[in-house]
């Protein structure tokens, strides 16, 4: 959900803004709802953007930036000009990690309700003037994944897969011999081995039952589901030799 706050102060700063001003980077970020770091998301500081040679604002609590765009960079976004879905994750590369930016463009290209496609993301990141950022989104655009869930979700497969782990396969469907379909955030078919980031844990008791029955019927079944959660990926070293010791002592699935 957009914080109200900045849906607000965003309409009020348009309000009194030269015609050429837009919104971008964080800000743009946040009205499109693209998932960030808490204390980006919860800012409200204003990134307003004016087009080269313009001279940018400097106004308090906002940044101002000089960008060179085209005209299609800049769309309407109920009543708010802002800068395209794909812009933006180019221009968030100057502030967000490599994961960050990650699960940003996961978000972005998500095959339900995509704001943009990997190819909108590639070929704004070859039409990018800036240098800066220019390592992250090279980094960033291999990794994007179309069928993550959540942040954390794009976080904790960065990281699995940056340890050096291959075969990872994000929100595949799993039919257990009696029947039943289950899908694994994380899916390594190879070893039948299921990674899972755990944020549910306050969602009642027939939830947590049910979760119960799901895991022991992929158990039964030869899997195995290691779950996660928020304090595991403040120890990612840690939380990667954990799944390198699941994944030596699994026997290998042809």
């Amino acid at each position: 959900m957009v914080p109200e706050s900045i849906d607000v102060l965003a309409r009020a700063f348009q309000v009194r803004s030269p015609a050429n001003t837009y919104f971008c980077a964080i800000t743009a970020a946040v009205l499109y709802r693209v998932p960030l770091p808490l204390t980006l998301e919860e800012s409200r500081i204003l990134h307003v953007g004016v087009p080269a040679p313009a001279r940018a604002p400097r106004v308090t609590e906002v940044v101002g930036h000089k960008f060179q765009l085209r005209d299609s960079d800049i769309q309407d976004l109920n009543g708010l000009r802002v800068t395209t879905p794909a812009r933006t994750w180019c221009d968030l590369a100057t502030i967000l990690s490599v994961p960050d930016l990650v699960a940003a463009g996961d978000y972005i290209i998500h095959f339900n309700s995509p704001l943009a496609t990997q190819d909108e993301l590639s070929e704004a990141m070859q039409r990018h003037p800036g240098r800066r950022g220019r390592r992250r989104l090279l980094r960033a655009i291999g990794q994007l994944n179309n069928r993550s869930e959540s942040r954390m979700e794009s976080l904790l497969r960065v990281l699995i897969m940056n340890g050096g782990i291959t075969g990872v396969t994000a929100n595949d469907w799993i039919r257990t011999a009696s029947g039943y379909r289950y899908r694994g955030d994380l899916v390594i078919w190879g070893r039948k081995l299921v990674i899972e980031y755990q944020s549910r844990f306050h969602d009642g008791a027939k939830a947590f039952e049910a979760d119960m029955t799901r895991i022991s019927r992929l158990e039964s079944d030869g899997w195995r589901v290691v779950q996660v959660n928020s304090r595991d990926l403040d120890h990612p070293a840690e939380l990667l030799e954990r799944i390198r010791k699941f994944i030596a002592v699994r026997p290998e699935v042809a």
